[in-house]
């Protein structure tokens, strides 16, 4: 009995679309712009058709407000999941990664390097938030087995697990694309998850 999971990074905020773009983890909490409310909508419309049952998200608002258009179209409530918050980038938060190299070159060294063990300076890195992700989607799994669900997260939180999936190391992270309001689509069954589809974004075209 297959199941499948929409895997979706949230729309874009001003940080995102900031030249050059700013860090935002969890220590910020900005809701999308008009451009994201733009792509949440093309996103949900789309998703509406592949009639998904469930929707959950990261309890960040970014997420929420995208969650919350699938959710509306679908006559559904959108589900919260803690462990699926953004990685904590620490103090590094609402900088550019110019200003980061500048103020902290050893740290922003040791990161570039392998940020599955050197974290954010003052927070996370990306085996702890692998750590919480791995059982955090195999508890979504298993309860909607059978059942095509939407799962609206991050950009770091989605390259870690997405990582996994394709079984590369997880320094390797950044190689993996995850576009404001990117499709991934995993097939699962019981204790099996097939990543199918990487950042689907031909949804947000305008000519859709």
């Amino acid at each position: 009995m297959n199941g499948l999971l929409y895997l979706i990074r949230h729309g874009s905020t001003d940080n995102n679309e900031a030249n050059p773009p700013r860090l935002q983890g969890r220590r910020t909490d900005p809701g999308l712009s008009k451009a994201g409310l733009e792509q949440a909508a093309r996103t949900a419309r789309w998703l509406v058709e592949q009639g998904v049952d469930a929707v959950y998200s990261s309890p960040l608002l970014r997420a929420r407000q995208t969650a919350e258009q699938i959710a509306i179209l679908r006559g559904l409530i959108v589900q919260l999941v803690d462990d699926l918050i953004e990685i904590d980038v620490g103090c590094w938060e609402g900088l550019a990664w110019e200003e980061i190299e500048q103020r902290d070159p050893e740290a922003y060294r040791l990161f570039m390097t392998d940020a599955s063990v050197h974290p954010y300076l003052g927070g996370e890195n990306l085996g702890t938030v692998l750590s919480r992700t791995i059982p955090a989607m195999a508890r979504l799994m298993a309860a909607n087995l059978g059942r095509r669900v939407a799962v609206v997260a991050h950009n770091v939180v989605n390259r870690a697990y997405l990582a996994r999936l394709l079984d590369i190391p997880l320094r390797n992270y950044r190689s993996i694309p995850q576009d404001n309001c990117g499709v991934n689509v995993i097939c699962f069954t019981q204790g099996t998850a097939k990543l199918v589809t990487i950042n689907a974004v031909w949804h947000l075209d305008r000519s859709y």
